[in-house]
């Protein structure tokens, strides 16, 4: 539920908090460019999100593999081949 919280409705709040800045400030250069730096830091909670859970996949991929590897130690074929073993 907290992760739910970090990686989706957080940047989003972050976001909408610029939004609001903007708005509030009624569009003058202050508001703008303070509204554009919190959505800025908005968005990028958003990707540093989206970039631990692109890397953290790497890991799941090759735990599979070597996972396959000692399948193929053991029996002398891979997982997914066809066959008894025997050669």
């Amino acid at each position: 539920m907290l992760m739910r919280f970090v990686r989706t409705w957080m940047p989003v709040l972050i976001v909408l908090a610029g939004i609001l800045v903007m708005v509030l400030r009624g569009f003058d250069d202050v508001g703008l460019e303070g509204g554009a730096g919190i959505i800025g830091a908005g968005l990028a909670v958003w990707l540093l999100n989206w970039l631990y859970r692109f890397g953290a996949a790497g890991d799941t991929e090759r735990d599979a593999e070597d996972e396959a590897r000692a399948y193929f130690d053991k029996f002398g074929r891979w997982p997914d081949e066809a066959g008894d073993g025997r050669r």
